[in-house]
């Protein structure tokens, strides 16, 4: 064979391998509105930047006649590229090609570049679309995601690892995702669940849809296993790119900066009159949220779960923040178990990748009820706590109104070694609210009085005058300064620039124990 035989040779399989499964069934996944494997690469990366690797990787399989079927590349692409100039690794799952199922071959694909991304120190992007483990190949397919399952593991807080499921991603398949820092969910076309419809019938009787079970909105607005839902594939990957805009490449990086047009010093006067005067009243924490940071730009995480507290990433005079906040507008902005886990593990993800947190507290406490105490209301809340508390990145905390009880503990308080702590001047810092701290410090001296309701009204409005406020905290030291609310974001950049030589630790250990 010469040398241009050879070239031949090569460009061959090179385009045997490009082609896949073929343009019929390309074209299938066009009419379900999904595009390939290799045009979601493509639309992700910077233009031109895609490297792949193993390429002409087969499979070694010879079993239920997949020794007559054999394609390069083996169903999975993989390979690196750049995202606004930075490194990333990527590998994306090929359902034209046996469905996209897991091989020991291409399960090897994955490992290489995983590792080569844990190496690079650089982001790790999968993007889901598989029929599961390949059965022809029984336990050498179970293996290579346990392979997978490992790596995911122990990069995990090393790497930033974000998870597109884009297609079906049923079974084992399922734990690589759920293990990765965000898992993005495309709507009508992808879907995970452990056991599918049909098993669910045979075993439990239950009749329920793909999409009921694992849809889209099912995991972004009921379980909470993914934290964005796009409306298409390009929706989904657009995302991804401004995810990875907030974060550094690994854990020894710091976020990126970006040129910053709005002011340090802005002051808006709206955010005075922001809080109702009755404190029983509510009002949209992303409106505060919005006046303060760059732009009034807000990326928010897990937005459709738990929504009495909020998660995203925003930028404060161009650089990244992670912000935590009670949100007032729904169930008056208590803690509950979703809320609870939802903030600890965001915290739990800033503090890993040196990006600071801003919290917004207004909790009245956390919510009562058998459903919260039987579900475990008293663990999970103590996973916001100890993600606080574990935490040594810079972390700031703006007390905008109600913070009561064991709840003002856990929103980054001063006690957990929170190390800038503002309130606004409609700041309740308490036990419990007026009312209920009333009915239990003068209880015999109502259940004695005559005119019970005017002698309540009385002392609440006493209680009220003296502790419903951010005064008795302040001359404790508990909070460091009682600040205008409009000039909110000017106090938080100027905190944000002192704590950037920051420096705290854990007690040596190999690792703490959350309460899961």
């Amino acid at each position: 064979m010469n040398l241009e035989q050879k070239l031949a040779e090569l460009k061959r399989r090179d385009q045997l391998a490009t082609e896949g499964g073929g343009a019929q069934r390309r074209e299938r996944q066009h009419k379900e509105g999904k595009m390939s494997a290799r045009e979601r690469i493509e639309f992700l990366l910077d233009d031109g930047t895609f490297e792949e690797t193993d390429k002409l990787v087969t499979h070694r399989s010879n079993d239920f006649g997949t020794a007559d079927q054999k394609y390069y590349g083996d169903g999975f692409v993989t390979g690196y590229g750049r995202v606004e100039g930075r490194l990333v690794f990527v590998f994306a799952q090929d359902f034209t090609v046996f469905g996209g199922s897991l091989s020991e071959a291409n399960a090897a694909k994955i490992v290489k570049i995983m590792d080569l991304a844990a190496k690079m120190g650089a982001p790790l992007i999968g993007l889901n679309d598989s029929g599961g483990a390949r059965i022809q190949e029984g336990v050498l397919s179970l293996g290579g995601y346990a392979d997978i399952f490992l790596r995911n593991t122990l990069y995990s807080g090393v790497i930033p690892q974000i998870s597109a499921i884009m297609g079906p991603c049923a079974g084992g398949a399922v734990y690589s995702p759920a293990i990765t820092d965000f898992v993005f969910m495309v709507d009508k076309t992808s879907y995970m669940f452990i056991t599918g419809p049909d098993v669910i019938k045979t075993v439990t009787h239950e009749e329920v849809t793909k999409d009921q079970l694992g849809g889209a909105a099912t995991h972004n607005e009921t379980s909470g296993v993914a934290h964005f839902e796009a409306h298409d594939d390009a929706e989904c990957l657009s995302m991804v790119r401004e995810l990875l805009s907030f974060l550094p490449s690994n854990n020894l990086d710091d976020p990126p900066r970006k040129p910053c047009s709005d002011s340090a010093d802005r002051a808006d006067p709206a955010l005075d009159k922001i809080v109702p005067e009755e404190s029983n009243r509510p009002y949209d924490m992303k409106d505060v949220i919005n006046a303060i940071v760059d732009d009034a730009y807000f990326f928010e995480v897990h937005e459709h779960y738990a929504k009495n507290i909020l998660v995203g990433f925003a930028r404060m005079n161009g650089r990244s923040v992670g912000i935590v906040a009670n949100q007032p507008a729904i169930l008056a902005g208590t803690l509950d178990i979703n809320a609870s886990v939802k903030g600890a593990r965001f915290v739990r993800f800033c503090d890993c990748f040196n990006i600071p947190l801003i919290t917004f507290e207004d909790v009245p406490g956390f919510l009562p009820g058998t459903q919260q105490e039987y579900g475990g209301i008293i663990k999970h809340g103590a996973k916001l706590l100890f993600a606080f508390a574990e935490a040594t990145v810079p972390k700031i905390t703006v007390i905008t109104r109600k913070a009561y009880g064991g709840a003002y503990c856990v929103m980054s308080s001063k006690h957990i070694r929170t190390d800038v702590n503002y309130a606004w001047p409609t700041a309740e810092i308490a036990v419990m609210g007026p009312e209920g701290a009333v009915d239990i410090v003068y209880k015999r001296e109502l259940d004695g009085a005559a005119n019970r309701e005017e002698v309540r009204q009385t002392k609440i409005e006493e209680f009220r005058e003296r502790f419903a406020n951010p005064y008795v905290a302040a001359e404790r030291g508990y909070v460091d300064a009682v600040i205008q609310p409009r000039e909110t974001r000017k106090k938080l950049i100027q905190a944000l620039e002192m704590l950037q030589t920051k420096r705290d630790k854990n007690p040596p250990k190999k690792h703490g124990n959350i309460p899961l």
